[in-house]
């Protein structure tokens, strides 16, 4: 390092380790689940001492939480499009866009999710009893607005959003799978546009979504 270069500041020290800390616990947890994760572990592969975890997050319970949280905020930040949006072809487009890319650049926060939700969320239970069924309910009442306004057909829109979430998550929770039937590569980046154009396709044309007026 430069001799003139300046110290970082304790801020930028503390978000630097706590970024190296949630990409450790994410792989972590993804691979060895809540109970097969430890603390030991998440430091190893941080490249920190454990004593730093425990400064920054005084229990696993602490770290493996924040983790789930930092990527449903993600998936949350992903919706926004849906409240400003003139109709379903830009807010549902976009939407696929944001939770494809999400999938794409954090396969493993998407792994840790899925594991404890199919586990019946033995930590995160009173989340998904809040935050998820308050963000849920928003995100059906603009989609029935689309539907009351004659821009897609009438549909349940809760299914719509299962099938959303169920079709942008295989491409993280199962990209093993993916990429073996991929001649054993990741996706190009050209792939993952043709993919993401593909859904979009067979989701908006499926919920027979219009354009918007002036589109």
């Amino acid at each position: 390092m430069s001799s003139n270069a300046r110290p970082l500041s304790k801020k930028k020290i503390r978000q630097e380790n706590e970024r190296l800390i949630l990409d450790a616990a994410e792989k972590v947890f993804a691979e060895a689940g809540f109970g097969g994760a430890t603390m030991q572990l998440i430091a190893d592969l941080a490249g920190l001492p454990k004593a730093n975890l425990h400064y920054y997050f005084p229990t696993k319970e602490s770290l493996y939480r924040q983790v789930v949280q930092t990527i449903f905020q993600d998936w949350l930040k992903a919706a926004d499009i849906f409240d400003a949006a003139p109709g379903p072809v830009e807010g549902i487009g976009a939407y696929i866009d944001a939770k494809m890319e999400i999938s794409r650049r954090h396969p493993a926060g998407s792994k840790v999710w899925a594991s404890e939700v199919m586990h019946r969320a033995p930590v995160i239970q009173d989340y998904l009893e809040t935050t998820l069924v308050e963000w849920t309910e928003d995100r059906m009442q603009v989609i029935q607005r689309w539907i009351d306004a004659g821009q897609m057909d009438p549909i349940d829109p809760r299914y719509l959003l299962y099938m959303l979430w169920a079709t942008t998550q295989h491409y993280a929770d199962f990209g093993h799978q993916i990429e073996t039937l991929n001649d054993g590569k990741p996706l190009s980046n050209e792939q993952w546009e043709d993919a993401k154009n593909s859904v979009k396709a067979i989701i908006l044309k499926g919920v027979g979504a219009r354009p918007s007026k002036g589109t």
